[in-house]
This record gives C-alpha cells, structure tokens and sequence, in this order.
C-alpha cells in the first residue's frame, strides 16, 4: 500500500509546496483543515470529535502540521491561541489514538519565538523570549507538545522568514515584488536598515520532506538559509529586474522600537541531520516571484 501523508494546512502557502516534496518520495498526500480540493477534509481542527474522526480513518504514516494562523497581526488574538495551541493539541490527541502510530509528525514553529534577541545569529541553544501573541502561541505549542513525545515521534521546526510564489502580500517580500509588478512610484515601509534570513518555499518544503524521514523525534531545528539581506539589498534586486528605483517613504507607525538590526538563523543542526540543503539564492527567488506575477 502507498503509504499516506497527512499535511494539515494543505491548501495554504507552504502546503502546496510540501505536497510535491512528499510526492515525489511515494507519499499519497491527504490534505486537512480550512480550505477544499481533491483529497482534502475541510474541518476546523478546534473540533476534537471530528478531527479525531477523520485522522481515524486516514491513518497517516507520517504528518507535517501546518495549519496555524501563520499572520503576525492578525487581528483576533483568540483565534491565534485557538488555532495554534488547541488546534494542535487535538491533533496530537487523535493521533495518539490510531491504532498504527505515525512514524514521524513534524510540527511547524517558528523563529518568532526567540523575540527580540541579542545575539545576531540564533541556533537552537538560544533563550526563547516570545514577544506577540503569535509568536506566544507557537512557543505553547512546543510546550504542550511534549505531553505526546512518549506516544508519538514529534519533530519540531522553527522556520526563519521564506517566500515565494504564492504567499501573501501582507508579508514584506510579496508587498514589494507586487509594489515593484504594478511599478509603483512609491512603497511605505519601516526601518530599511536591518538584516534579515530569507528562504525560499521551496528550500523550506524540501528540508521538511528530509526531516520526515531524517529528523530525530524529540528535537528541534531552525530551517534558515544562514544568509542575511538587508532590505535595501533586496530593494536592490527588483530595481534591476523592473528596471527602476522605487522611492521608500519610511512610515513612523511601521518602525518597530529597539529593533535588533541583524538576524540570521544558524542552520547547522539542519544541516547535520538531512545533510546539505537544498538553498537557492534569494535573487532567484525575486526573479521567479517577479516574473510569475507579470506572467512570464
């Protein structure tokens, strides 16, 4: 029998790019959560009975979790606890009730939950310091996830940003590659003057695949490029693939306080674990973003 994937938030930004990754190792992937499509259960995995109900009857071999109010500021800060923590706790608890135990969950953190911090490169060993609500909500779920490390192989991710095609414009990277499509004279932004780690979408699928068979259950790992831009360079890079500079009114309100001026993730223990990553540069992902928007 082809073995089955569960990926949870299937439908969403990094979904589609996970289901390929898996794909393309045997997996038949099943899709659960908000959303539709072929092989996918629209559920809201707050309903413990009915999601306990569906993962009964898939009986996955392997789960990457996504599904997640995955938005910074989103404005419903229950929804964000609701989701992230309850949501997830109740798929650890139908899991754990399947009669055949997934060989491997991977769950999706995030970089969010080391905050404000004062070091420039993060690895796994630093202080974890939430300081939103989303990011509050991620680090609970960890917590709580270690009520099922006995019963269940759990992996978690603390993804640092990515993007690519796909991905909303309410993150940075696709606000200005749209910005820069429509040639807009002008962008608002905060400070343009602080580093960042980005990867692209498909990097970030293909090093969960690897982790789904490589990770060791009970750890945690940063999934990062190791690389930091700041946003002038990124700036940069779209004027030479639209051909103009785009004039950036720095907006007061977007300015965050104390903002640590450079941040890049160490993906070290990544790496150890599935051995070299699949990193692409972030020009190229720029470009595929820009020209798929224009429709080249």
């Amino acid at each position: 029998m082809t073995p089955k994937a569960l990926v949870t938030g299937l439908s969403g930004f990094t979904g589609q790019y996970v289901a390929r990754e898996l794909e393309a190792r045997g997996y038949e992937v099943v899709g659960l959560g908000r959303g539709d499509g072929s092989g996918h259960h629209g559920l809201d995995l707050r309903d413990g009975d009915r999601l306990t109900e569906v993962v009964t009857a898939i009986q996955p071999s392997v789960v990457v979790h996504l599904a997640a109010i995955a938005f910074v500021a989103h404005g419903d800060v229950s929804d964000i606890y609701t989701s992230n923590i309850v949501g997830t706790r109740n798929l650890l608890a139908a899991l754990a009730a399947c009669k055949k135990p997934a060989e491997k969950v991977l769950l999706a953190s995030s970089a969010n939950v080391y905050g404000n911090a004062t070091v420039s490169t993060l690895d796994e060993g630093c202080p974890v310091q939430p300081e939103n609500d989303y990011a509050v909500s991620k680090y609970a779920m960890e917590l709580m996830s270690r009520h099922w490390q006995h019963a269940l192989p759990i992996v978690v991710v603390r993804p640092f940003n990515y993007t690519g095609v796909g991905q909303s414009t309410s993150f940075l990277l696709p606000k200005l590659v749209d910005h820069f499509v429509r040639r807009a004279r002008r962008v608002e932004l905060g400070n343009i003057d602080v580093y960042r780690d980005f990867s692209d979408v498909r990097t970030v699928a293909n090093a969960y695949a690897r982790l789904i068979e490589h990770g060791i259950p009970g750890e945690v790992y940063n999934v990062c490029s190791g690389d930091a831009y700041s946003i002038e360079q990124i700036l940069a890079m779209l004027a030479e693939l639209a051909g103009y500079r785009i004039e950036v009114d720095v907006n007061p309100a977007f300015v965050r306080a104390n903002e640590v001026r450079h941040l890049v993730g160490c993906n070290r223990k990544l790496a150890t674990a599935i051995g070299e990553l699949d990193l692409i540069p972030l020009a190229d992902t720029l470009e595929w973003m820009y020209r798929s928007q224009l429709g080249a």
